[in-house]
């Protein structure tokens, strides 16, 4: 069956750049319909959905973040990765890749990565 396993350092400095990288087993990322996402989950908080790569390479992201957020894929690999620029104390959070299904006005999320903690701290 697919599975997601996410990877990356755990612990980051502040103002650097944190990156991830989320690979995929059993399944190709440009399968039709899917959605690759990234999602973070901070101390106390709810989930926030920070962006993803489509089956075609588009990529989208949340507004609040677009401005430091970049996801790009390996195809070769069956990878895709998140890079978060700038990082403050408050990026600290779990990190998850998960699989969106998209088809028409249907989307849910169906499949999900361990997720990673990263901390920024100096």
């Amino acid at each position: 069956q697919v599975q997601l396993q996410e990877s990356g350092p755990g612990l980051v400095k502040p103002s650097q750049t944190l990156s991830l990288t989320c690979t995929v087993s059993g399944g190709s990322i440009t399968i039709s319909y899917y959605y690759w996402s990234w999602i973070r989950q901070s101390p106390g908080k709810g989930l926030e959905w920070m962006g993803a790569i489509a089956d075609d390479g588009s990529t989208y992201y949340s507004p609040s973040l677009k401005s430091h957020t970049s996801i790009s894929r390996d195809t070769s690999k069956n990878q895709f990765s998140l890079q978060l620029t700038s990082v403050t104390p408050e990026d600290t959070a779990v990190y998850y890749c998960a699989r969106r299904y998209c088809s028409g006005y249907v989307c849910f999320l169906n499949l999900w990565g361990q997720g990673t903690q990263v901390t920024v701290s100096s």
